[in-house]
Order: structure tokens, then sequence, then C-alpha cells
């Protein structure tokens, strides 16, 4: 890295300068140590590095990182900076345009789906070397990107409150008067584009939100150069005036989704569904769609959302019966025409749409997979997914996997059929417990059912990634239960705590 710095010796921009070590910077970003923060493991250290060279070469790595690195860093590298300036070290002829860079104006190029923003910032330095940061925000993703694939393995993951999006690529641009005309005259000649200003507030307020997702989610599916871009954008994003809003989320209680249900299947487009029980529960499931993972947003349609509806979601999320399963992309197509009028999409929008949601309809049958299909019996399923969270499923089965059988409680006559207890039920869960367990005392019957019903809920998300993680290591399921049953008695209370007792859980060394 240290090698690669003398590349800013050769240069004279300061934007050139910053953008050779956004991608030093960037070339650890995304990356992940088992001895801590990556920003600490490696960027502190180069920095500790760099001071200790005492060339040009990191005096200039150091001046830019000072700019450009976090907070940490940033401190680190100014105190070194100063010190190798004050031993004589040469500073290249860049290093006081860095930091003099301010904001002018922004715009915003957006498709009239909803589906992504690009967000073009311009700034200069004291007034010139005018140039354009582009930033593009995906509003179809705002944290839980995982794919369809490996539905009985959940890949780790980080759930975060209702966001406008994630950020998955960004650009720079010093032709930036060539860059705006393209861009007005995509939005005059495209019906499906739109160009306007942007409040420079609101943009900051945005891209924070959204660069904050993309940082947390785990492997985000972002352009393979990002990486050498991210500490350019947050230090951009650092500078622009303050103040702004996100929009927030609009509520739709039970009410209101009743009501927008009510009003599609009452509607031209729903008249020829054939099964309006079918299309109810369908309706249900679209509205709830768009009301949770869309930034409640159910009115809006697009091409990507319904094949991420159609082909991820719901084969991931939701159990369907097997009318259902029939029904959906044809109850899914109605309410594109029904929405799109509603909201004013164009016709080439609707199209398109019903183009893309067709073509992925003929995926659908491969994408969705039944769990009676793996063998499990369908009532089992009905059972430990009153809900229809499919997601649920391995996690659940985990927890209590006697659901069939008799058993004779103790101190009490007659046997209780385990087929007949719901294991949703907190009573009947603790009589499939006692089964599992028979001549168990009151307190491990009490952890056990304090286990389960976090498993059940999924509360919190780590305890069944830990599970997994034993099990893929060879430990055995009664085992791993105690592991978390001790773990849950020691930090249960305390959920920054039980994190890290479940992380250390997870490097556990196989059994012998």
């Amino acid at each position: 890295m240290l090698q690669h710095a003398r590349e800013l010796l050769a240069v004279r921009s300061p934007l050139d300068a910053e953008l050779i070590v956004s991608e030093i910077l960037g070339s650890w970003w995304g990356q992940r140590v088992p001895e801590g923060d990556v920003e600490e493991v490696i960027g502190e250290a180069l920095v500790d590095y760099a001071a200790t060279a005492r060339t040009p070469a990191a005096l200039a790595l150091l001046i830019g990182i000072a700019y450009l690195g976090t907070p940490r860093q940033a401190a680190k590298a100014e105190r070194a900076a100063l010190d190798l300036m004050g031993s004589g070290v040469a500073r290249p002829g860049w290093a006081d345009g860095v930091g003099m860079v301010a904001p002018a104006e922004c715009f915003v190029s957006r498709d009239v789906y909803g589906d992504q923003d690009s967000i073009i910032c311009i700034y200069t330095y004291r007034g010139a070397e005018r140039h354009a940061l582009v930033v593009l925000v995906d509003r179809n993703k705002g944290g839980d990107t995982r794919s369809s694939t490996d539905l009985f393995v959940p890949r780790p993951r980080v759930r975060r409150p209702q966001t406008p999006g994630m950020v998955r690529d960004a650009w720079v641009s010093s032709h930036v008067d060539r860059l705006l005309e393209h861009c007005r005259r995509e939005g005059r000649d495209n019906p499906l584009m739109r160009f306007e200003p942007y409040d420079s507030r609101d943009a900051k307020a945005l891209l924070r939100s959204a660069l904050n997702v993309t940082n947390d989610t785990y492997d985000p599916p972002v352009n393979e150069n990002f990486g050498s871009y991210h500490a350019f954008v947050r230090a951009r994003v650092d500078i622009l005036p303050p103040g702004g809003r996100l929009p927030q989320a609009p509520v739709y209680g039970r009410d209101r989704r009743a009501t927008i249900a009510a009003r599609f299947l009452a509607s031209d487009e729903a008249e020829d569904l054939s099964d309006l029980s079918a299309a109810s529960r369908c309706a249900d499931r679209i509205i709830e769609y768009g009301c949770i993972l869309d930034f409640g947003r159910p009115l809006r349609v697009s091409p990507v959302k319904c094949e991420m509806f159609l082909l991820d979601w719901l084969p991931r999320k939701v159990l369907l019966s097997p009318t259902e399963q029939e029904a959906v992309p044809h109850v899914l197509a109605a309410w594109v025409r029904w929405a799109g009028k509603r909201t004013g999409l164009p016709d080439e929008g609707v199209r398109a749409t019903l183009d893309a949601l067709w073509d992925a309809t003929a995926k659908f049958a491969d994408a969705y997979r039944d769990p009676s299909a793996f063998g499990l019996d369908r009532a089992v399923v009905d059972r430990l997914l009153p809900d229809g969270d499919l997601e649920a499923l391995p996690r659940r089965a985990f927890a209590l996997p006697f659901l069939s059988g008799t058993h004779r409680r103790s101190g009490r006559h007659g046997y209780i059929n385990l087929s007949t207890l719901n294991p949703a039920d907190p009573d009947d869960r603790r009589v499939i417990l006692e089964f599992e367990h028979p001549g168990a005392d009151e307190e491990h019957l009490d952890a056990h059912e304090r286990l389960a019903k976090r498993l059940w809920d999924g509360d919190p998300p780590q305890l069944w990634h830990t599970a997994q993680s034993l099990l893929d290591v060879g430990f055995e399921r009664h085992e791993i239960l105690h592991r978390l049953i001790d773990a849950l008695d020691h930090w249960g209370d305390d959920p920054e705590e039980l994190h890290e007792a479940l992380r250390v859980l997870r490097h556990e060394p196989p059994p012998e």
C-alpha cells in the first residue's frame, strides 16, 4: 500500500490524489477479520506503518487519510503528518487543496418506478476544479438482501429499521456540463426517467442512511469497484449541509391494508380472477411486501420489484397453498394494472412491468420450494408456520422436533397426543418440551422453554445462526441447546453482551 502511495507524488490535482487514497483505503472495505474491526486492524495499522516510513510518499498518504479516513484513522494520520512535516519531509503540491472542497448543488435522476435514484452532487476546490459525484441508491434494497437460495441454511445478515434504500455504486466525473446535459436530455426524451434539482440537505440525509445500510449489510450487492470510491463518498457526503430529512414511511394498519385489498378485488382489473378466496390471500401478501419491505409503498410496481417478490421473497418467506401458488402470478398481474393506474405510472412502465412479470412466472415454479417436496408432512409444517413465515421453519423444527407421538404427563392420568398440540401456544409448547425431557425438574424445563420461545420468534437472529455454526462443526443438538441456554442465562438481558457471547460460541472448536 505504501508503494502504491508513490503515485501520489506524480499527480497535481487534489481530486486525483483523493481518488488514489480512496482506492487504497477501499482495498479492505467490506472485509471481515476475526481479530476485530478491519478499519482498526488494517487501516490504523497502515497509518502507524506510514508514520515510521518518514518518506514523501508516506506523508502524502497520511495527508489523504487525514481527510478521507475514519475519525480514528484521520486523527492518527493528522498527528503523524504534522510530525513528518516538522522533521522536514517534503509535502506534495496538492496538499493545500485537499479538504478545501465545497458543495455547489445537487440533482437527482430517477426512474418513474421508484426503483433507483442517481444522486448527483457537484463540488469545487475554492470555486475551481468542478467535479461531480454520482451515487446510485437502490430503493429495492434495504438491509435484507439475501437471495432465496439456501432456504434451510439462512446466511447471517443485519436487520435494520426501514430505510429508503442502499448505495450500490458510485463514480466521479470532471465533465460536469456534459453529464448534466445527458441527464437533462434523458429526462426530456425518455418517458420512464425524470431529472430535477435536489435539495443538498435532503441528499445528505438520504446518502448517509443508504450508505449506512450498505456498510451494515452482510456481503452487500455493490458494484465490484465500489470499495475504491467508498472513502471518497463518505467524505463528500459529510460536507453536504445538514438539516435534511428522510421521507417517513406511511403507516398501514390492518384496517387500511384491508381497505386497499377490498378496493383492488372490487376493481375491473381483478374481475377475471376466478378464485377470489385465493386472490384475496395473494393480495394480502402483495400489500404486506410493499408495506414492510418497500418502505411503506404497497402501490408501487416495477419490473424489479415484481421479480423480487415472486422469485425471492415468496419462496423464502411465505408458505403458499397449492391454489395460491397457481393464482399469485395472475393476481400480481392484475395488481400491476390496477396500482399502475392509481399511481400514474406511464403505459410504457406498466407494459414493461407485465413483461418482466410473465418472464418471472416461468421461473416461479422452480423458485418456490414447497416444503412437502422435501418429504415434510404438510400438517406438521402448517403447525410450525401458523404465520406463514417459511424462513422460520428450520429454526422452529430445531427447537421443537417432537410433534407426534403420545405423552403421559408426570403425576397425571391419561395420555396426550402430541399431534393435537399447537407449538405456537405456550402451554402446549411446555407439554412438548416435557415429552423431550422426561423427569426434568421445573427449573430445567423453564430454561428450555425460554430458549424455545426465542428460537420460535427468531430473537435475536444470531441465536439460530450460532446453532447452525455449531451443527456445522459437529456438535450434537442437545449440547448446542445447553450452550445457548447458558448464554441466555448469563447475558439474556443485555443484547450487546449476548451478541458477543454468541459470536464467541460460533468460533468454538469442534468436539474431539
